[in-house]
């Protein structure tokens, strides 16, 4: 199934070819809709702006790396793992 949602960037690739233009885009994206401390280390964000960052997270990656990083529920532990896909 295709992703339906228009995207405001291009998602991650699964081959993280475009990574740097992505953590760009994705900063500045979070930043704008004030989820921007979800992804820094120590934050105290509430759960409903964590899960919308994680919603957020999940929408700009490969489909691949959606399924493989299934059970991931923190939006920090997703981007930290972005790095490393």
């Amino acid at each position: 199934m295709s992703n339906l949602t228009k995207l405001e960037f291009v998602a991650l690739e699964i081959s993280r070819k475009n990574y740097l233009s992505w953590i760009n885009d994705t900063e500045v994206h979070l930043e704008a809709m004030n989820l921007g401390e979800t992804i820094k280390e120590g934050n105290e964000a509430s759960y409903v702006d964590r899960v919308k960052a994680t919603i957020f997270l999940r929408r700009h990656i490969h489909e691949g790396l959606k399924c493989e990083y299934l059970t991931v529920k923190d939006p920090l532990a997703l981007w930290e793992i972005s790095g490393k896909i």
